[in-house]
């Protein structure tokens, strides 16, 4: 954590799977909470788990700054996100490579975060998929387009020094590099 905050991370990207939505399984809020001492960096929870909002309180109360939850696992998004922003969390939401960016069109505003998963979510060290530079970039222009330009867009899986310029040219301000980090 010294390591990355002394390079110039600005935030840390937490995966949380759970062995179902997903079929690695990490860590739960204790690591976060173990975590929060060692850094004033904020600390985002990306949850790739069924029925995130069982965890939501147990990742704010244990110190994530942010929650991210997969769009694919909310049937009732809305009022996740609006369970993370009670919470004191800044809300993102998460999606996987084959999921349409029209799911969040009716969300959009309330949304801190959208992560765009360049990889199917479940393992690092996967191949950045090309296909998603053109999300990114479609993301990009519909944020414009609706004012939204705050929200931050996120990219998540295959990050590297190669693809990292490709994902800012289209339109990405928020890079999380795992395996080529760690």
């Amino acid at each position: 954590v010294h390591e990355v905050e002394a390079a110039g991370a600005d935030r840390l990207h937490l995966d949380v799977m759970d062995g179902h939505f997903v079929p690695n399984l990490t860590f739960g809020a204790l690591v976060v909470r173990a975590l929060r001492p060692v850094t004033r960096l904020p600390l985002v929870a990306h949850l790739m788990v069924e029925a995130p909002e069982r965890l939501l309180a147990d990742f704010a109360q244990a110190g994530a700054d942010g929650i991210v939850v997969h769009q694919e696992a909310c049937p009732h998004l809305q009022r996740i996100v609006a369970q993370i922003h009670e919470l004191g969390c800044r809300a993102g939401v998460a999606l996987n490579p084959a999921t349409p960016l029209g799911t969040l069109e009716e969300i959009l505003p309330e949304l801190d975060e959208i992560l765009v998963m360049s990889v199917n979510p479940g393992f690092g060290g996967q191949a950045f998929l090309p296909g998603s530079l053109d999300k990114v970039a479609r993301l990009r222009k519909l944020l414009q387009v609706r004012g939204l330009e705050r929200i931050d867009l996120a990219v998540d899986g295959g990050i590297d020094e190669r693809t990292a310029p490709r994902v800012v040219q289209a339109g990405a301000t928020v890079l999380v590099a795992g395996s080529a980090v760690f």
